[in-house]
C-alpha cells in the first residue's frame, strides 16, 4: 500500500527536538544525547511510536530510539510525543533505513532490539527485506551488547515460522517463543501493547512472539 505523503514531514521531524538528525555522528556516542550512560534499547520499524512511548515510561532506566523509514509514519510519532504533558524524556527518534544500523551504531552499543508487527514482504523474492531475514540478524549482531537481546511480536504466523528459522540457521539461541502470547503467562508479563497487538488480538487473532540472543562474536 502506497504511503500517502504528508506536506511539511521532513520539516517538522528536522525541527523536533525528540528526532535526531544526521545519526551518524553520534556513533559510539549516544551518550551524549541523553546525557547518561543508561542501557540503549531500539525499536526498528516503530510506526507511530506509541510502544516506544509506553516503553520510554515504564522504563525510565533505559534509553529507547525509534527508528522509521518514511516521515509521513514518523511526524505522526512526532505530533504525540509534543503533544504529551510531563511525558518520559528518555526517547528519540530517527528517521533512516534499517539497512544502515551499522552507520549509525557502534558495535556493543545496543543493549536490546525490538521488532513489532513488522513488514512481512509476502512475496519470496523480498524475503531480505524482512527485518528478521538473515541480512538483518547479522546487523543487529553487529550493534548488540554482549547478552542483548532481539524481541519480534506478529500475528503472522508465516513470518514467525520464517523469523524461527532464520535465527536458528544463524545459530542464534532462543529464548522464548509463543504462538499465544496473551495466554502465555511467563512472556506475556510486562508486556507492552502495540495499536496493531490491541487490533489484532481484539479480532482474536492469537499474537506470535520470540526472544533471541546472537552467538558469541569470536
Amino acid at each position: 500500500m502506497r504511503l500517502r505523503n504528508i506536506k511539511g514531514s521532513r520539516e517538522a521531524i528536522d525541527q523536533s527536538r525528540f528526532a535526531v538528525n544526521e545519526p551518524e555522528q553520534y556513533r559510539g556516542r549516544w551518550c551524549t544525547v541523553f546525557g547518561n550512560d543508561h542501557p540503549i534499547m531500539i525499536e526498528v520499524g516503530m510506526g507511530k511510536g506509541r510502544f516506544l512511548m509506553d516503553l520510554a515510561k515504564a522504563h525510565p532506566e533505559w534509553n529507547l530510539i525509534g527508528i522509521e523509514m518514511y516521515s509521513s509514519v514518523l511526524v505522526r510519532a512526532i505530533q504525540k510525543a509534543e503533544a504529551l504533558e510531563d511525558g518520559p524524556d528518555n526517547f528519540r527518534f530517527i528517521r533512516m533505513d534499517a539497512r544502515s544500523l551499522t552507520e549509525v551504531f557502534k558495535e556493543g552499543e545496543i543493549a536490546g532490539i525490538y521488532l513489532n508487527f513488522s513488514d512481512p514482504w509476502p512475496k519470496a523474492r523480498h524475503a531480505d527485506r524482512r527485518l528478521t531475514s538473515h541480512l538483518f540478524l547479522r546487523r543487529y549482531r553487529e550493534i548488540l551488547a554482549p547478552g542483548g537481546k532481539v524481541e519480534f511480536k506478529t500475528d503472522n504466523t508465516d513470518l514467525f515460522d520464517f523469523s524461527l528459522e532464520e535465527a536458528e540457521a544463524e545459530q542464534w539461541e532462543i529464548l522464548g517463543v509463543t504462538r499465544d502470547l496473551h495466554h502465555d503467562a511467563a512472556l506475556f508479563e510486562g508486556n507492552i501493547m502495540t495499536e496493531y497487538e490491541e487490533k489484532f488480538s481484539a479480532k482474536g487473532n492469537p499474537i506470535c512472539k520470540m526472544i533471541v540472543s546472537p552467538p558469541r562474536r569470536a
